[in-house]
């Protein structure tokens, strides 16, 4: 099933897309549980509960905004950084220079604040010079968390994947770099862009599918997720221990190579860029850097 949270009419809605993404049609959902988007409905869908009746007809996708399906998540969006053994290459004189680059070693996780999410083609804002020239895409898949949990097993940790979406993790990289962690140069208000829409897992195995990313038209990313060092139950084991995850929880998983600063010479995104993050099974997104 793929779950969207769209606007209509001036007001926000949850509905289930057709199976060609064609058409979505509205749950009969209370203003109060659509302002969170998803989030009311992996709760109950989680807790057991049926899912809701439709409210209308279905309607074109083309007459509705998409927006990102949890527009403001109820806390930080879970990150991972250097998790494509490729891209960890490509940024081993940068960003991960003072990192263990062993492969065995733990996994790099920071997060992202709840405000920085957008729509799947809103517009990302750039800084501007005197905050930050050197900033960065990163596609990567994201995975919802469904049942919650602590101290989670990698035995046991796809059964508490509700399903999956499309992120950009939008990245100032000096920003990134001057701080020593990661979290003020991710956090940039507009730099998560997210959606179209939540994949649920029963459709889709996000440990088997394809990271891409074009850049005006030129693809720059290309990676499978099975080249991931850490695998989806890993980092939900390792995020989960000693923290709870709650319902609704997202995890940004990595990205592939191929970012701006691992060119020769590095290309940072410029005002009017246009770049494009699809993953097989899930969808795509489109946002103009402005």
């Amino acid at each position: 099933m793929r779950i969207a949270t769209f606007i209509h009419h001036g007001k926000r809605h949850v509905g289930q897309v057709s199976a060609d993404g064609l058409q979505v049609t509205a749950f009969a959902l209370s203003d109060a549980q659509a302002a969170s988007g998803a989030q009311a409905l992996i709760e109950a869908m989680v807790s057991g509960h049926a899912l809701p009746a439709f409210s209308g007809p279905p309607l074109d996708i083309a007459s509705v905004k998409l927006e990102a399906p949890l527009p403001l998540p109820r806390r930080n969006v879970w990150c991972v950084g250097r998790n494509y053994h490729a891209h960890a290459k490509e940024l081993q004189a940068s960003v991960f220079k003072d990192s263990n680059t062993d492969a065995q070693a733990w996994p790099i996780v920071f997060t992202k604040v709840p405000e920085c999410v957008i729509g799947p083609s809103d517009d990302v804002q750039l800084p501007g010079p005197d905050v930050s020239e050197q900033i960065d895409y990163e596609a990567e898949l994201a995975v919802i968390i469904g049942l919650g949990g602590k101290n989670i097993s990698q035995a046991d940790a796809m059964k508490h994947v509700f399903g999956y979406t499309v992120v950009n993790d939008v990245t100032a990289r000096d920003v990134q770099m001057r701080h020593q962690q990661w979290d003020m140069g991710k956090s940039f208000d507009t730099f998560c862009p997210m959606g179209p829409w939540i994949v649920t897992a029963d459709e889709i195995d996000g440990r088997k599918t394809r990271v891409r990313c074009w850049v005006n038209g030129e693809l720059r990313q290309d990676g499978p997720t099975e080249n991931m060092i850490f695998d989806i139950p890993t980092l939900i084991e390792t995020i989960s221990r000693g923290i709870t995850l709650y319902p609704g929880d997202i995890i940004a998983t990595g990205t592939p190579a191929g970012v701006g600063m691992g060119l020769k010479p590095p290309r940072y995104i410029n005002k009017g860029d246009v770049i494009r993050v699809e993953i097989e099974g899930v969808g795509s997104i489109e946002n103009r850097f402005v």
